[in-house]
C-alpha cells in the first residue's frame, strides 16, 4: 500500500530589508508611545519619587494624583466646555463648508477659480495679524469672554481649509445621481442635502474631525478671548493650573495627561474614517 504525502507548506523567507522596515516601524512606534508612558509614569509618582527617579517606573502608584490635579485644574469645567466649543465648532465648520464646497464644485459661481485661490492664501495666514483688530471687535461686539464669540471665529479660520477639503471630495462624485434628481423634479437645495450629503458624509466627517481637533488643542485664541474661569476650555484651564504649580509635576503630568485621553479615544475609534476620508479626498497629493 502507497501513502500519500501531504504537500509541505512553502516557508516564507522574510528579506533582510523587510527587516529593516520593520525595525524603522518598530522605532517610530517607540518614539510616538514612548513620551505618552513617560508622561503616565511621572504622573503616578510622588514629587520625591520623580526627583529621585525621572525616567524609571513608579514604585508606589499615586492615583489620588489624577484626582487632585482634576480638582485643582477644575479640569471638569474645562471639559465640558471644551466640549461645547469641538461640537458647535465641527456642526458649523461642516455647514458653512459643505455649503461652500457645493457651490465651487457644482454651481456655476462666477470667478470660483479667484474665490478657491483666496481660501487657499487665507490658510497660509497666521491668525495673529488680526488678532488686535478682532480683538477690539469683538469687544464692541459684546463677544469677548464668550464661548459663542470664541466658536464664531473657530468657524472663520477652519472653514477655508474645510472648504477645500469637502471640494475636493465632492469633485470626485458621479453626477449622475443628482440629474436623476433633477428628473424628479427634485430642487437645488434637495439635491444639496438629499443626494450629494449623503454621498460626501466621509469628507464632512473628516472635516469635522480635522476642526474639532484644532478647536480641542488651540490655545492662542482661548487665552486671549475668554477670562472667565468659568468658561475657560480645558487648554487655557491646564496653562493656569500648571503656573500656579509649577514645582509639583506629578499633579502637572496627572493633568495633561487627564487632558489628553479625550482626543486619544476619540481618535483611535475615528482614526480608520479620519484617513480613509483623507485620503479619498485627494488632498494629500
Amino acid at each position: 500500500m502507497s501513502t500519500a504525502t501531504t504537500p509541505r507548506t512553502p516557508v516564507r523567507k522574510i528579506s533582510p530589508g523587510r527587516y529593516a522596515v520593520y525595525g524603522v516601524l518598530l522605532l517610530l512606534a517607540l518614539f510616538a508611545i514612548g513620551p505618552m508612558l513617560l508622561f503616565a509614569f511621572n504622573a503616578l509618582k510622588t514629587r520625591s519619587g520623580l526627583a529621585d527617579n525621572p525616567l524609571g517606573l513608579p514604585t508606589s502608584p499615586q492615583w489620588h494624583n489624577f484626582v487632585d490635579a482634576w480638582q485643582q485644574a477644575n479640569m471638569g469645567v474645562g471639559l465640558r466646555n471644551s466640549a461645547i466649543v469641538v461640537i458647535a465648532t465641527a456642526l458649523g465648520v461642516c455647514v458653512i463648508s459643505s455649503c461652500a464646497a457645493y457651490a465651487l464644485s457644482r454651481l456655476r459661481v462666477p470667478g470660483s477659480n479667484a474665490f478657491i485661490y483666496y481660501l487657499l492664501v487665507t490658510t497660509a495666514l497666521p491668525i495673529q495679524l488680526f488678532l488686535v483688530p478682532l480683538f477690539y471687535m469683538w469687544t464692541n461686539l459684546g463677544l469677548y469672554d464668550s464661548l459663542f464669540g470664541l466658536v464664531i471665529i473657530y468657524w472663520a479660520i477652519f472653514s477655508p481649509f474645510a472648504t477645500l477639503l469637502i471640494r475636493s471630495f465632492m469633485v470626485g462624485l458621479p453626477k449622475e445621481y443628482e440629474e436623476a434628481a433633477r428628473l424628479d423634479g427634485a430642487g437645488e437645495w434637495r439635491v444639496f442635502a438629499r443626494v450629494v450629503l449623503p454621498m460626501a458624509w466621509p469628507g464632512l466627517l473628516t472635516a469635522a474631525l480635522v476642526a474639532g481637533l484644532q478647536a480641542y488643542n488651540e490655545f492662542l485664541l482661548a487665552v486671549t478671548f475668554i477670562q472667565s474661569s468659568d468658561k475657560m476650555p480645558v487648554s487655557t484651564s491646564f496653562f493656569n493650573f500648571k503656573s500656579g504649580y509649577t514645582q509639583d509635576y506629578t499633579l502637572v503630568s496627572a493633568g495633561g495627561l487627564i487632558m489628553v485621553i479625550p482626543v486619544l479615544i476619540a481618535f483611535l475609534l475615528l482614526q480608520r474614517r479620519f484617513i480613509d476620508g483623507y485620503t479619498s479626498s485627494g488632498m494629500t497629493g
